[in-house]
């Protein structure tokens, strides 16, 4: 999946959805199931997404059984923490600023606290959720969720830049160094996090692991890197170079 940068705005208004809980959002169904095992009945995903998850409806270009609110509800209604279609929904999201994707029952920010509650262990929900709250202009509550994200997945690549990102917005730049670093110990390919630590003079190397820890039998350089997941986007400042392309918030496929 390609690296897209999410816009920054404050696209609703943030006192919309203060709090959303379950009368709201409502309850989870009985038929609920955990996308990380999704493979585990191979026959009831490949339905699901064969009538309601097809390539249109993930881009976000039309529906297959309705609308494409339709299709991703009910994907997102079997699969709460389906990440692609969640993907789309963040994609979305911005077209339409009322924060109700046409022919939806449920407010956007519902895909997203459905997820979280149906799968609090899951750090990619979180790591959506966070990326939703930033969208909307929510800085705070973005960062709180990546606090929750990082708990659970400590080495994931992504959560660990954009929490050193939420921080750097934040001018907190000592905080922001220890996740900086380890996303690029971890390869993560876009340099706008570094570029703002270097800029503010707070960048610093990290130090070398000791050669005892190193894997001797470690692969090449080249060797496959580690996925990421679409991240926040840093804003270019005056006599800096912008970020490369990289996935915006437009529509995506479920």
């Amino acid at each position: 999946m390609k690296i897209r940068l999410l816009a920054l705005g404050a696209i609703l208004s943030a006192a919309a959805l203060p709090a959303l809980a379950k009368p709201v959002c409502g309850n989870l169904g009985s038929s609920t199931k955990d996308y990380r095992t999704a493979m585990n009945d191979v026959a009831f995903l490949n339905t699901v997404e064969s009538r309601h998850f097809t390539e249109e409806v993930e881009q976000g270009v039309r529906g297959a059984s309705g609308s494409v609110a339709d299709d991703l509800q009910y994907t997102l209604g079997h699969y709460p923490n389906h990440v692609r279609a969640l993907e789309t929904v963040l994609r979305m999201a911005p077209r339409y600023p009322a924060g109700m994707l046409p022919g939806a029952k449920l407010p956007t920010e519902c895909f997203f606290e459905r997820a979280v509650r149906a799968f609090p262990d899951d750090s990619k929900t979180w790591l959506m959720y966070a990326r939703y709250q930033y969208l909307v202009g929510r800085e705070a509550q973005a960062q709180s969720m990546l606090e929750k994200a990082v708990e659970l997945a400590p080495d994931d690549v992504s959560i660990n830049y954009n929490l050193g990102l939420v921080y750097a917005k934040q001018k907190k730049f000592e905080q922001a160094l220890p996740y900086a670093q380890k996303a690029y110990a971890l390869q993560f390919p876009l340099p706008g996090l570094k570029q703002m630590l270097v800029n503010a003079g707070k960048w610093v190397e990290p130090p070398a692991p000791p050669e005892a820890e190193q894997d001797p039998a470690a692969a090449p350089a080249g060797a496959d890197k580690p996925a990421t997941v679409p991240e926040l986007k840093a804003e270019a400042k005056p006599g800096t170079q912008p970020e490369p392309a990289a996935p915006a918030a437009t529509p995506v496929k479920p």
